[in-house]
């Protein structure tokens, strides 16, 4: 009776550790308790992806910054250096510049200058300050802008996108770890059950086919253990390549991610979708290119107006003939009109018009999609969660059939087939009971994802 006695105790110990894990697992000594919040926050800091994102936005404050630069006024410097390489010769006739009574012609003869072999410098300095063109810039100043917003959506899609990687990640570890869990307890059952067959067989109670079934089944747990154990650990790799950080780096999982969390709370679905709208990144940033293109015509408009900027020149030059002025200095107004282009800016106007139809075509479309992604996951969690209640029943049916089995093998009112078959009976439902926990998860994260959750 002893044998008994502690076989069921043993099954007793089994049923109150066969759901899945609630984040207890006893974690090694120097191993890091991960949090799916922590995840999510080390994910959004260290992620590779994500911070290639961010920097594409800091890129940003630099354009500003430079085309900033193009309203302020322009310093130029050219010098050309030169050594002549034949001479240059210049032929006046006589009274080529007037024949003046008291001085006679000038020149008084045929003459002939020659440029000396030197070499010669010419400097030119030039400052331009843009007057027509500001209203250019400063219109792609706040397109620029608009893109700079424009990244920043893509940025918040890609952190939500990896969030929801580190979600599903992060589930799949939590079940797996809870399912190998499970099996190192059905592993302690079997165990228990191989040495009592055992002693069975010595009393002659029990037929040693039956300790062989037995050794059998232990053998397929343990192997069951060791491909978990080996799923585990490629998860683990999974979710540590997401957070950004090397992939051997040890942790456990554990977030109170129980049961007792696996429950749809009611959700205005009208509601959902307005959050959806006003969150998402891809309907933002459809937005905002809708923006971007009216900018792009407006630019494209201003090229009707010259250009016309402040000009202040000055030329030096150096080695040449003493007759040349050795610093010349203007001030003026440029300008600088293309009077007939051929029709080029009307059909480029055009295009940018349709553009901003197509713009707004892709809002729609984005609104469009967003709606039924909204309302796919909502069914999606729906009946994950109905399956995660009826899973839910099913494994308190199979823990109440083990329980009762185990108290009639005590007493030998069963064979120990039934023991076994009902212990085969609970495992599977708590198979499927972990698969429908995970399911529920997944479409929880997915549901969030889907109304533009950022974390």
């Amino acid at each position: 009776m002893r044998t008994g006695t502690t076989l069921v105790s043993v099954l007793m110990i089994l049923l109150g550790s066969a759901s899945p894990a609630r984040g207890q697992q006893t974690a090694p000594p120097h191993a890091e308790l991960l949090t799916l919040e922590g995840a999510i926050s080390l994910a959004l800091r260290e992620n590779r992806t994500v911070r290639s994102a961010r920097l594409e936005v800091d890129n940003f404050e630099d354009r500003l910054g430079t085309l900033r630069t193009r309203r302020l006024p322009s310093f130029k410097v050219t010098t050309l250096v030169s050594q002549p390489l034949t001479r240059l010769n210049f032929s006046f006739k006589k009274g080529a510049f007037g024949t003046f009574p008291g001085t006679g012609p000038i020149p008084d003869e045929d003459t002939t200058i020659s440029s000396s072999m030197r070499p010669t410098a010419l400097v030119v300095g030039q400052v331009t300050q843009p007057l027509s063109q500001l209203f250019q810039i400063n219109l792609n100043l706040k397109q620029l802008e608009l893109s700079r917003e424009i990244s920043r959506e893509e940025l918040r899609l890609r952190q939500q996108s990896v969030a929801g990687d580190v979600k599903r990640a992060y589930y799949a570890v939590l079940q797996t770890q809870g399912a190998f869990e499970t099996a190192r307890q059905t592993i302690k059952l079997y165990r228990e059950l191989d040495r009592v067959t055992g002693d069975y067989v010595l009393s002659q109670v029990a037929l040693k086919t039956e300790q062989m079934e037995v050794q059998t089944r232990l053998a397929k747990a343990e192997y069951e253990l060791l491909t978990l154990n080996n799923r585990l650990a490629s998860q683990k790799e999974q979710l540590n390549s997401l957070l950004g950080r090397d992939v051997r780096t040890g942790f456990v999982v554990g977030d109170g991610l129980d049961d007792t969390q696996a429950v749809m709370r009611e959700t205005d679905l009208a509601a959902a979708r307005e959050r959806a709208l006003n969150q998402r990144p891809e309907v933002a940033s459809a937005r905002l290119k809708v923006r971007h293109t009216q900018y792009d015509k407006r630019i494209k408009k201003s090229d009707y107006i010259p250009d016309v900027s402040l000009s202040v020149n000055y030329l030096s030059p150096f080695g040449y003939s003493s007759l040349l002025p050795k610093n010349i200095t203007s001030v003026g107004i440029q300008v600088e009109w293309e009077v007939f282009d051929w029709g080029r800016k009307k059909r480029e106007l055009a295009e940018k018009t349709r553009a901003i139809e197509q713009a707004d075509n892709s809002v729609r479309e984005a609104e469009n999609l967003v709606l039924m992604d909204v309302n796919n996951q909502f069914r999606r969690l729906q009946e994950s969660c109905q399956l995660l209640r009826i899973a839910r029943m099913s494994q308190d049916t199979a823990r109440a059939s083990v329980k009762i089995a185990a108290n009639k093998y005590t007493v030998r009112a069963v064979l120990l087939k039934d023991v076994l078959q009902e212990e085969t009976t609970l495992a599977g439902a708590n198979h499927e009971y972990q698969k429908a926990l995970l399911a529920f998860w997944t479409a929880k994260a997915d549901f969030e994802k889907a109304m533009g959750e950022d974390r």
